[in-house]
């Protein structure tokens, strides 16, 4: 086989991240944020809704903007320690822009970004092994810091030592089940690797023998990642967090409302499970789940929902600019390089 043929195999994409296929789902997501604008803006009984849209307060939208950069910043920070300490800054932000432009299109908590990532990784060479267990600590880690936080937040609220006063059934509750959570993937390495397949096992064994391996191998990596106490590590992964908390926070006082900071938070979790339902963007899972969280818990609705609205329409366009500038550069950078520098490295 000729090198240009190799290069061209090996740059190939899965057929779910053709530019076509991204470029059909970024208009579906961008057309049902665009409806929930217009029934906004158009649909008869949400006039206080309309009110608040146009009242918006630019300046507060333009810190919102701002806070969403840094949460992506802090994604691209922690994304190179945790995968290959060698990896070039530039390449590792290419990849991980990428993964945030794909999970702002697609749902399943950025599922497909990592996906994304690890056919990147492995087309630089980085083997597919390590891809799989680091892209698994990733994952934890990432997500890590939302449990932990409920988990605290929850703890001190439902003790009466800050925020507003609520029923123990939304402050200790989900306390208790993100605890349970941090204790289950605490305890998961116990469970082993178990026994490799034997010769002539099936393809469905193979594949659940191997993704037990590396959901344990890497949420032990993981533990070892935060116990290292990287600063890139720790920074990236409170800052993706806490600054994409402040951005519905801004998106608050642009309209006007002063929401208690506990109630975004302990709101945040739980309203982002909306995004596991298999919808667009997870547009209309995020944005009810979040909207009817925080109204549980108190905050007022109709700036409730023009503040999702707005934390939405922030968290759909700026990732995908940056992600769509990040994945033509690394397509570009895969197709020029031969792919070996990853594995030397890693």
């Amino acid at each position: 086989m000729s090198a240009s043929a190799d290069t061209a195999n090996r740059t190939s994409l899965p057929s779910a991240f053709e530019p076509r296929v991204l470029v059909r789902r970024a208009l579906q997501v961008g057309a049902l944020i665009l409806v929930l604008v217009l029934v906004a803006l158009l649909a008869p009984g949400l006039g206080e809704v309309r009110d608040h849209l146009g009242e918006a307060k630019p300046g507060w939208i333009a810190i919102a903007v701002g806070l969403e950069l840094l949460s992506c910043i802090s994604y691209v920070l922690m994304f190179r320690p945790i995968f290959c300490r060698r990896m070039s800054w530039r390449h590792s932000s290419r990849i991980a822009w990428s993964e945030l432009g794909m999970g702002s299109i697609v749902p399943a908590s950025g599922a497909a970004g990592l996906a994304l990532g690890a056919w990147a990784l492995v087309q630089s060479g980085m083997p597919p092994e390590r891809v799989a267990r680091r892209s698994v600590a990733f994952f934890l880690i990432k997500s890590s810091v939302n449990f932990v936080a409920v988990a605290v937040l929850g703890t001190v609220m439902a003790l009466g030592l800050f925020g507003p006063d609520l029923s123990l059934w939304l402050t200790a509750l989900p306390a208790a089940l993100s605890l349970m959570v941090i204790g289950a993937i605490l305890l998961l390495p116990r469970v082993g690797e178990g026994a490799t397949p034997p010769p002539g096992a099936s393809r469905t064994a193979r594949w659940i023998s191997a993704a037990r391996r590396s959901v344990i191998a890497g949420t032990r990596e993981a533990v070892e990642i935060v116990r290292s106490g990287d600063p890139l590590v720790i920074v990236g992964a409170l800052g993706y967090w806490a600054f994409d908390n402040a951005v519905l926070w801004a998106t608050f006082h642009a309209f006007g409302a002063d929401v208690d900071i506990s109630i975004i938070l302990l709101g945040y979790l739980i309203g982002q499970l909306g995004g596991l339902l298999p919808i667009p963007g997870g547009v209309g899972g995020i944005d009810g789940g979040l909207i009817g969280t925080l109204v549980v818990f108190g905050a007022p609705a109709a700036a409730t929902a023009a503040a999702v609205l707005a934390y939405r329409v922030i968290l759909f366009w700026l990732p995908l600019i940056g992600g769509t500038i990040g994945f033509v550069s690394l397509r570009r950078q895969l197709a020029r390089d031969d792919g070996d520098e990853l594995l030397a490295a890693c």
